[in-house]
């Protein structure tokens, strides 16, 4: 009988408790929270604004808080988690979420209604760095980039019907029906994260302030860290910058109704599932370093093939979306293995490293689309400059990182 071997790769926890298919399940199921509490407000903005008699601005900061507050809490929850176990945090932030949609549904002012989406963020927050992390500590790094393209599988799912549904009660019931199916799924992805997610984090350091500086300085300090970490960043950007531009100049500059950009951007999630279907393929077989190049070479040559397409006058929604599908496919292909990667550099602080990683995807997600909205004028030039920009920063962070690749330490490890 083959002898199981113990490695750096594995936690303790890995291997004195195996993970079932419930707590697979409760994993994924742990990624819906995002969507629960960004996408699925989005067609109630309009509602929202007419409801409580709002200006654009103040309509709008009822989405854009969420965006900040899940976007800080991201960090902390990861680093916190090294300290204090993921379930203690994994659950007081889905608790918070409850907390913040039960205050949403009963809001009758545009500031209780922003506290209540900010709680809400807050909460759901723990999602997709817990989910990492949990993922690093049960299934190893061997086998991380397979679980974590799998989350993100699911994860897309999220973004992909959140609009729908929330429409549909929109329609139905009113604004206020979309908080009491989040409060709903909420509850449920709860009692089941509660029954099935054991703790994973068997050892657990000191929580001082000082020593969360420490672990982030540590972290910042390592170029391989830093090189993943900005591949994700600078290639969210690319995907999110070509979205919010195909969005305008669908309706702006081509006169295209709003049910068509709906259809034509199921083509950007699509990309981003089958990407990470591969990357489920490919998991085990080539180096992170390796996918993480060629997904931010695809990743250029697509912008730059594009690029060609819009400066020469043609400009169509195939222009637009076709590459928006190969965009979103290089980084379904390159995200995992990013993700995996950056954790590897410190199993330890795969907290800290998780939460750092969906920090660097928003923070430069939302820098490239404000860049976009900054110099946007309605034609095609605006989109060409920012896409460029970033696309290019992504295939050096990804050349930077398969530089900076370590030597293989198991064998069938191709580069």
């Amino acid at each position: 009988m083959q002898q199981r071997r113990t490695s750096l790769s594995e936690s303790p926890a890995q291997v004195a408790r195996a993970p079932n298919a419930l707590f697979a399940v409760a994993l994924a199921s742990i990624s819906l929270i995002g969507p629960l509490a960004i996408h699925l407000f989005l067609p109630a903005i309009p509602a929202v604004k007419a409801a409580l008699d709002l200006s654009d601005a103040l309509a709008q900061l009822t989405f854009s808080v969420a965006l900040l507050g899940m976007g800080g809490a991201n960090l902390f929850y990861g680093a916190l988690s090294d300290r204090f176990g993921r379930r203690p945090l994994l659950l007081s932030g889905l608790c918070l979420f409850l907390v913040g949609s039960f205050v949403s549904l009963l809001a009758t002012s545009i500031w209780v209604l922003v506290a209540g989406r900010l709680l809400q963020a807050i909460g759901a927050g723990c999602g997709v760095t817990l989910a990492r992390a949990i993922a690093s500590d049960v299934y190893g790094q061997r086998s991380l980039a397979k679980a974590i393209a799998y989350l993100t599988m699911f994860y897309t799912l999220g973004p992909m019907i959140s609009p729908l549904i929330g429409g549909i009660l929109i329609d139905a019931y009113g604004w206020r029906s979309i908080f009491v199916f989040a409060i709903l799924v909420g509850g449920l992805i709860l009692v089941n994260a509660y029954g099935a997610v054991f703790e994973t984090r068997s050892v657990r350091q000191a929580a001082s302030p000082k020593v969360l500086l420490q672990g982030f300085g540590e972290l910042f300090g390592e170029a391989r860290f830093m090189s993943f970490v900005l591949q994700t960043g600078f290639s969210t950007g690319t995907f999110l910058a070509l979205a919010a531009a195909a969005s305008s100049l669908m309706k702006e500059l081509l006169d295209r109704p709003s049910s068509e950009f709906g259809v034509y951007f199921l083509l950007f999630p699509l990309g981003l599932l089958s990407g990470n279907f591969i990357s489920t393929r490919l998991s085990g077989r080539f180096a992170n370093e390796s996918m993480v190049l060629a997904g931010s070479t695809m990743s250029l040559s697509t912008i730059a093939i594009q690029s060609g397409f819009l400066l020469a006058g043609h400009v169509t929604p195939l222009t637009l979306f076709l590459p928006g599908f190969l965009i979103s496919f290089a980084q379904g292909i390159a995200l995992p293995f990013s993700q995996a990667g950056a954790i590897a550099v410190r199993p330890h602080l795969a907290g800290a490293a998780a939460g750092i990683g969906v920090l660097a995807q928003n923070l430069c997600g939302a820098g490239f689309v404000q860049l976009y909205g900054l110099v946007a004028n309605g034609t095609p030039l605006p989109l060409v400059a920012t896409t460029s920009i970033s696309a290019f920063l992504c295939f050096l962070a990804g050349a930077a990182a398969y530089r900076l690749r370590q030597p293989p330490t198991a064998p069938g490890r191709a580069d």
